[in-house]
């Protein structure tokens, strides 16, 4: 078997026994990467409140939507886009009544910590291409991850893409790109704010302007078939005031 299929079947796996439920009252989650630290904690207080175990597996967005198009044993999914819940929703595989929208997070660019580069506004004629030099710009991959399909909304629409794709350093992942970000492998990162104040080993060198793409938007839903009195209280819980406070205080934006 050829290396990387191996790896995507090793993958499969993992996220696959992560989100099985040990017994009937814990919660299986696939979420976003963003959320990893304020969910974990998150469903850390949930846990200590009702006895219930959550079960996270994080990714990105994309990849876990297709494990639970191939059957993944989940029963919460959490997006950092709309567009893979939507896919999810036209397969007739997310719960309609449950889906809603908790949370928003703006596009960061930013750099090594050891990076000459210092804080600017990005604008539409920034030049986003020249900042980076003769170095790449990590991100998620563009074709698939939610933070690389809003980096290209924003280079398009500011005229920029041709120059930019080809300095792409794309990967699986926003903190994959973080991480590559952290250990100077790339000049520049596009990430998420939240993201971006977690690191210590980064800087930021501006915001994207809202207007330059689609609002970053992070959608909740139950898996269809997999409904359980425990996954919908998790649901509520996530947005009661507790819980938005704790997402509030790593950054995002909460509805």
């Amino acid at each position: 078997m050829p290396f990387k299929r191996l790896l995507g079947v090793v993958a499969t796996l993992v996220l696959s026994l992560a989100a099985t439920p040990g017994h009937a009252d814990d919660v299986s989650v696939f979420a976003a990467a963003s959320l990893t630290n304020a969910l974990n904690e998150v469903a850390e207080q949930y846990s200590a409140k009702t006895g219930n175990r959550v079960l996270p597996s994080y990714a990105a967005s994309s990849a876990l939507a297709r494990q639970v198009e191939q059957g993944a044993p989940v029963q919460v999914f959490a997006s950092a886009d709309l567009k893979w819940v939507d896919y999810l929703a036209e397969k007739k595989l997310i719960n309609a009544d449950s889906r809603f929208n908790l949370l928003g997070n703006t596009l960061m660019l930013v750099a090594p910590l050891d990076s000459k580069l210092e804080r600017i506004e990005i604008t539409a004629a920034t030049d986003i291409a020249a900042l980076a030099g003769t170095g790449r710009i990590a991100t998620g991959d563009p074709d698939a991850v939610p933070v690389g399909l809003y980096f290209r909304q924003a280079m398009e629409r500011a005229g920029q893409w041709k120059a930019v794709e080809p300095k792409l350093a794309r990967t699986d992942s926003v903190r994959a790109a973080l991480t590559l970000v952290e250990r100077g492998e790339v000049s520049l990162g596009v990430v998420y704010a939240t993201d971006a104040a977690i690191s210590k080993k980064i800087k930021v060198v501006g915001s994207f302007p809202e207007a330059m793409h689609d609002a970053i938007v992070y959608p909740f839903a139950l898996i269809a078939g997999r409904e359980t009195a425990a996954a919908r209280a998790f649901l509520d819980h996530l947005r009661t005031a507790e819980s938005k406070g704790v997402f509030a205080r790593y950054g995002f934006k909460v509805n």
